[in-house]
Order: C-alpha cells, then structure tokens, then sequence
C-alpha cells in the first residue's frame, strides 16, 4: 500500500492531524497494519498510544498503556523548576510518580550538573522510564527506584522533588474519553482526587534538604485545598504557576 492509500484510509479514521503523523512516522505500512492502526483510531485511541511515541519539551518519548502520555500542561511544571534553578549549582532531583519520566529527563537535559532519581510504584512504568532515560543517554544522571508517595525513603535528601501525580476524583464527568487508555493508577485518587497530595506531604518532608522545593501539578479548582494539605504539614506556599490556558496549574512549597 502506497503513502497516500495510507493517508486516506487513517485520515478518513482519526482525522487529517492523526493520518500526518501516522504517516511520517512509519514511511511504509502493509495493508494489514494501515487497517490495524485505523480500526484503533475509530475506537478513539490516541495517536501516542499507536505509535508509542510523544513528543514533551522538545524530547521525544517512548509511551505505551502502561503509562500516562505526556501533556502539554506538565510543561508548565518544568518550566517553574528550570526558571528557579541557579545555573551551574549541582542540583539533585526527585520525581515522585514518574512514569514515563517525562518530566525528570527534561529536567536533567536542561539543568546544567543536575542528577536525579525517578521512583514509581508500577514496574511497568519504570521500565519506560528507563528507556526514555538510555534513549536520552541520561543513565550516569539519572537512577530509578521502586516506591510510593507514602513509603519511598531515600538516604540523600534533594533540593527539588516534583511530582504529577494522579490527581482525577473517581467519577469526573470532565475527564475525556481518550485517558481510557491510560493506566488508571495514574489519573484518579481517593479524597476527590486529593489522596497522593496528603501522601507526598507528609512523606516529602524527609527527603527534602534545607531551603529546597517541592513542585507540584494539580488539576482544576485543587488549588486551595492542596495548599491546606501542605500548610498543615508544615509546608509554606510560595507560589503558583498557570498553564497557557491560564489556569492555575503548578504550585510550588517549601519548609
């Protein structure tokens, strides 16, 4: 099957933007795998989960339904840790919840003599993770551990400890229909999506050095009440960060 035989099937599936990427990616497809991938696409797959590939702060990374594909929004989250790190100070990091790891690697490319450790409770997580960190060539930089936001204890304290963590109410009407495809664990909680946050509260506080910060993402309307959970915790707001959207997306503590 030629390119535009291609196209025109996966554009008359998922639309004109998924056919373009589809296509660049796999220059050449057999009739069977055109027909797969647009039988994926009219359930209302996401072109990431296809390809098993998504582009985040200019890097391009491995996905699969093993983990949350990144989003635009979390860019926000790593351009507050960037916009605060002092340039060419080593800067040690902790990502709780890392999946895909998106945001540590990012982070590590872009923050001169910084090092990290990317923990996850899912194992199939960490193991994209670690192919996101070879594929990078960030294995000297960048270690990954098996832990929650709970139970994760680490002899080293860090200056920055970000998280995305899951952060959807079980039965969000809000919540669209493609992240059926991707792992529960890592959009929804307990406490109307505020489970993880009391967690990482609690449990942040041993693992963060003197005049260090945590940055967190949170979804819509969280604002206030993550911002009571880390007060009652001992932790002092800083501030928040809003996504292109202009909502506010990221908040930023310290002790």
């Amino acid at each position: 099957m030629n390119i535009n035989q291609a196209f025109a099937i996966l554009k008359n599936a998922g639309g004109i933007r998924a056919a373009r990427i589809i296509t660049e990616k796999h220059k050449h497809m057999s009739w069977i795998r055109v027909m797969y991938y647009a039988f994926l696409l009219k359930r209302g797959m996401p072109v990431a989960k296809i390809i098993h590939s998504k582009w985040f702060y200019g890097l391009e990374f491995y996905t699969n339904k093993n983990t949350l594909d990144p989003r635009p929004d979390t860019e926000t989250l790593v351009e507050a840790v960037i916009k605060d790190a002092i340039e060419n100070k080593p800067r040690k990091i902790l990502d709780m919840g890392t999946g895909t790891g998106c945001i540590i690697c990012a982070l590590c490319k872009n923050i001169a003599n910084s090092t990290g450790v990317a923990i996850d409770k899912s194992k199939s997580a960490l193991r994209v993770a670690k192919k996101n960190i070879k594929r990078f060539n960030l294995e000297k930089q960048i270690k990954i551990a098996h832990g929650n936001f709970d139970n994760f204890k680490s002899k080293e304290k860090f200056d920055i400890i970000v998280s995305n963590p899951p952060y959807i109410k079980y039965g969000d009407k809000r919540v669209n229909d493609a992240a059926r495809f991707d792992p529960k664990m890592a959009l929804y909680a307990k406490n109307n999506g505020l489970f993880a946050y009391e967690q990482i509260a609690k449990n942040a506080k041993n693992l963060i050095k003197q005049n260090g910060k945590i940055y967190l993402e949170i979804g819509i309307g969280q604002s206030n009440p993550v911002i009571k959970i880390f007060n009652f915790y001992g932790w002092k707001f800083d501030r928040i960060e809003q996504d292109l959207s202009g909502i506010n997306r990221v908040l930023i503590f310290n002790l």
